[in-house]
């Protein structure tokens, strides 16, 4: 997550997904409380943090563990991004990998993350910002660190996933955003033609924000009024986060 002196931002549905992941793989919730704090203990200035609760120390085999639950919270360098990613656009691709169905843990950040690092791995191209990953059915489904969202006629839609791929939190509070601002926003299985025929194409993620897809093969946009109005929010309320938290500290 994308924290800033100390305060995470976007905590609420940071803290929403890992609860829920928590209890699909039956792992004990650590106290937000704790958190926050650690939060702010090792991220005093912008980073990068990553929170990892695992199950436990143990031995071989596959039983689980019962026992208290190990948690990392760890603060990084914030990634350097240009500035025209975010005001021009991104070029993008289609990988060759086919995400596994695994209804059981669709949605849930894992740390397997192997089908990922295997399409990230399959481009060398530096314009190349992303690459787009879908399943054996040929449906859209996401970036190998992102999310996607397409606008056509006004209206936005996202991948579903409920099959596989991995419920973003700042794919969450884009869709609670674009309710907020009487925006439709659908979440249904989308076929990649669809993509070429949309009107505007975003990422999401939680360090990037909102890009706007300006390349995807012979397809091309200029950033769109949906995209530029998702990055205007997304911005104005990270800013009320971080004025409510100097209001808390005065």
């Amino acid at each position: 997550m994308h924290a800033r002196a100390g305060v995470a931002l976007n905590w609420k549905h940071h803290f929403r997904r890992l609860t829920a992941d928590c209890e699909m793989l039956a792992l004990a919730l650590p106290d937000e409380r704790d958190l926050l704090a650690e939060i702010a203990r090792v991220a005093p200035e912008e980073a990068t943090v990553k929170i990892i609760v695992t199950r436990g120390a143990g031995g071989r085999g596959y039983t689980p563990l019962r026992q208290p639950p190990t948690r990392v919270v760890a603060a990084f360098a914030p990634p350097n991004y240009p500035d025209s990613l975010r005001r021009e656009g991104v070029r993008i691709r289609r990988c060759a990998l086919v995400l596994s169905e695994q209804a059981r843990v669709a949605g849930a950040k894992t740390l397997n993350r192997l089908e990922n690092v295997l399409a990230r791995g399959e481009w060398t191209d530096t314009d190349v910002r992303e690459g787009l990953l879908g399943d054996a059915a040929g449906r859209l489904i996401e970036g190998t660190m992102s999310n996607v969202f397409l606008v056509k006629g006004g209206k936005a839609a996202t991948p579903a996933l409920k099959r596989c791929g991995v419920v973003g939190a700042q794919r969450e509070r884009v869709r609670e955003l674009l309710a907020g601002e009487r925006i439709e926003c659908t979440e249904r299985d989308i076929a990649f033609e669809e993509l070429v025929a949309a009107d505007e194409v975003f990422l999401t993620g939680s360090l990037i924000g909102a890009w706007p897809v300006s390349e995807f093969g012979e397809r091309r946009w200029i950033p769109g009024p949906v995209t530029r109005r998702v990055q205007a929010l997304i911005d104005r309320q990270d800013a009320q986060t971080l004025e409510e938290r100097d209001a808390q500290a005065r």
